[in-house]
């Protein structure tokens, strides 16, 4: 019953039912591996987000600390010349900011400034108005770098409208005061429109109202300052969007949200509505000490003053008068300037007069020297892209070591969502985003891919074996088939001839003649039975492993002759000649084999050189024995047949294997004789071989010789 229904499946069915089990066991083990190296995924993820998120945070803490360092620079430090020690004592020594060469404690810090009330550019890398260079150790040749800088840094806020540029240079000794009327003059129209600005409720509340057109004069002369952290007209963010962003808005880029708590949406909401935590800073008020200003007569203040930086000049020639005064000094701000810039300023409030001091900062090299550097000293430079945006826009990024080298949009810029942050004030319009780009699972993802990869290699070894096992199963189970159709076939068909032959000579049909032909015919049937029977009882007792045979040492020699009169009849009736020839040396030699196997060999083989050759040209059985130089003895049976194909060679000695269709094939035979020549040729440690001759082929078979 089973093998019936087994016979039925076909190649498909049968890869179809393996398909299905195996893919009923893959499935559930795929889904645990998945969870597991998706679970160590998640935990690599959350590993490299505390990563990022301290960087993030050291980052900060670098800017906060640099913040903080200019928030303690008093008001005195933005002049060229501070009070040293006591103000009675009248020393004046050179403002920190005006080293030279400068060493901006900030990177890519391009030059501090200061504007006044009246809109009037100072910085305090040139001496002031009306003294002498030298007098301060300055050279020339300084001197001129010392004006690039300063007229480079005014031009930088002019372009910005942040000051009014000058139609003549600055130069110690030229006064500055047609200047100053041109720009208090040029000033209203900065903040024409601004209706907001002029009003009295407008003005910051530390100023007295008696002073209340003075303070609208130098709203006039600093209104762009004013304005640069004001929410700006849809037209002036797109051209600023077009003058500085050239990766387009943070809501543009193409970033996995896997990760994420919550959904793309809600992420980006909060991280675009919520800025970093800010610390309410208040204005600090100080007292400071500077030397009073040029008076009416146009003599210099600073006249006969002797630095505390150089060398003693001639004698004073008169008193110096130094003032000490209260300031107000309001938090830094930061702001984006349509050249690209950054500018951190602040507003400093002193008799009722407003100043704003600041610096400015290149974009790039500040970008570089206070994120990049910090980015690509930390592992997620190997595996994730920073993005630096100000306000939404994208204007800077980073990739890392082993990614990309340049991001040209923010389409480009692709990965999963690492952290995403604000930075603290003032650069709470800074925001650093990190993606990651490539997430490895630590040492137990690489273990779960290695246990993956075995099984997967065990599902499809398994699936192979099966696939194999169940077709030589198959094919087991029609070779069997075929072996009882053709075992019956052999049976009936010499049994219905001797019937027949035995009947028509009890009758007494046949004449005298034909009676010797019909004894024969019945002889040639009833051994062609016998060796069928032969077969048939050795094929039993090999399936059933009782194969045995009983080893002797005999000769070659009268090997030789028990097989030639064994065989020479069945060639003979077969209408075939028969040719026997061998080797003295090796008819000389003693071989260890089962007298009766090694006949039922030569028989078998006789019997196949017979079948298969039945139609050559020539009808010629040669047998042949040679001692070979291992010393074993190779005894051969040649046909001049058609051959075997090639592909078949080693198929012809498997058990019930046919190399013509069972339907169509012209020869007779059970194929089990091939078998066991092989079986018998093994278990007297003998091998046999076959190869093709033109014409025919020759089966071989080695037997070891010994010595007696």
């Amino acid at each position: 019953m089973w093998r019936n229904s087994l016979t039925g499946l076909d190649r498909k069915r049968l890869r179809l039912w393996l398909s299905v089990f195996f893919l009923a066991l893959a499935i559930p083990t795929g889904v645990l591996v998945y969870q597991a190296y998706s679970q160590l995924k998640w935990e690599a993820f959350h590993q490299y987000r505390i990563l990022a998120e301290e960087l993030a945070e050291r980052i900060d803490a670098r800017i906060v600390q640099l913040i903080n360092t200019e928030e303690a620079r008093s008001f005195a430090d933005y002049a060229f010349l501070n009070v040293a020690g006591d103000p009675a004592a009248n020393f004046l020594q050179r403002s920190p900011l005006s080293a030279w060469p400068p060493e901006p404690p900030i990177p890519g810090l391009v030059g501090y400034f200061q504007v006044d009330t009246h809109g009037e550019f100072t910085t305090p890398l040139v001496p002031p108005t009306g003294t002498v260079a030298s007098t301060y150790g300055i050279s020339a040749v300084e001197l001129g770098q010392r004006l690039i800088l300063q007229q480079q840094i005014e031009q930088i806020l002019s372009r910005n409208r942040l000051v009014q540029d000058s139609d003549t240079t600055t130069v110690p000794g030229v006064t500055n005061a047609a200047r100053r009327d041109k720009q208090a003059g040029l000033a209203a129209p900065l903040i024409a429109g601004d209706k907001d600005a002029l009003e009295p409720h407008a003005l910051d509340d530390r100023v007295a109202p008696a002073t209340v057109e003075l303070a609208e004069e130098q709203v006039q002369g600093q209104a762009a300052f004013d304005r640069l952290n004001k929410a700006a007209a849809p037209w002036e963010q797109e051209k600023k969007q077009q003058t500085v962003s050239t990766l387009g808005r943070v809501e543009d880029l193409k970033l996995d949200y896997r990760y994420q708590s919550e959904p793309a949406a809600e992420v980006q909401r909060q991280v675009t509505s919520i800025r970093a935590p800010v610390v309410a800073k208040r204005a600090r008020k100080e007292r400071s000490a500077l030397p009073e200003p040029v008076d009416e007569s146009g003599a210099t203040l600073f006249e006969g003053v002797r630095e505390a930086d150089a060398p003693a000049p001639s004698p004073i020639q008169k008193e110096i008068r130094i003032r000490t005064f209260e300031s107000e000094i309001d938090p830094f701000e930061f702001s984006l300037l349509d050249s690209g810039h950054f500018v951190l300023f602040r507003k400093v409030w002193r008799d009722g007069q407003r100043y704003i001091q600041g610096a400015l900062i290149d974009q790039q090299l500040f970008v570089q020297g206070l994120i990049e550097t910090m980015f690509l000293d930390t592992t997620l430079s190997t595996m994730s892209d920073l993005l630096v945006a100000y306000r939404g826009d994208v204007f800077s990024a980073f990739s890392g070591r082993a990614a990309r080298q340049y991001l040209s949009s923010a389409e480009a810029f692709r990965g999963t969502l690492l952290y995403q942050t604000h930075l603290s004030a003032p650069l709470g319009d800074l925001e650093l985003i990190l993606s990651i780009t490539r997430l490895p699972a630590g040492s137990g993802g690489r273990l779960i891919t290695w246990l993956a990869a075995i099984l997967l290699m065990v599902l499809c070894g398994g699936f192979y074996l099966m696939y194999r096992l169940g077709m030589a199963q198959i094919d087991l189970t029609r070779q069997q088939q075929d072996f009882v159709s053709a075992v019956s076939h052999e049976l009936k068909t010499p049994l219905t001839s001797i019937r027949m032959y035995g009947e028509m000579l009890r009758e007494g049909w046949a004449s005298d003649e034909k009676k010797s032909s019909y004894y024969d015919y019945i002889f040639d049937e009833s051994e062609r039975l016998s060796r069928l029977i032969a077969n048939v009882l050795q094929l039993a007792r090999m399936t059933r492993n009782k194969l045995q045979v009983d080893i002797k040492p005999l000769a070659v020699a009268g090997l030789m002759d028990s097989v030639r009169s064994r065989v020479s009849s069945q060639v003979e009736r077969a209408g075939f000649e028969l040719n026997m020839c061998c080797e003295p040396e090796a008819e000389q030699a003693i071989i260890q084999v089962d007298p009766d196997g090694f006949t039922q060999i030569f028989i078998n083989l006789v019997d196949n050189a017979i079948k298969f050759s039945a139609r050559a040209e020539q009808k010629i059985i040669d047998i042949a024995c040679q001692r070979l130089r291992d010393g074993s003895v190779q005894f051969s049976v040649r046909d001049y047949g058609h051959g075997i194909a090639g592909n078949q060679m080693k198929k012809i000695f498997r058990l019930f294997y046919r190399s013509e269709n069972e339907l169509t094939r012209e020869t007779v035979g059970t194929g089990i004789g091939l078998a066991l020549v092989h079986q018998l040729a093994r278990a007297m440690g003998g091998q046999v071989d076959v190869v093709n001759r033109e014409p025919g082929a020759e089966f071989r078979v080695n037997i070891a010789a010994c010595d007696l």
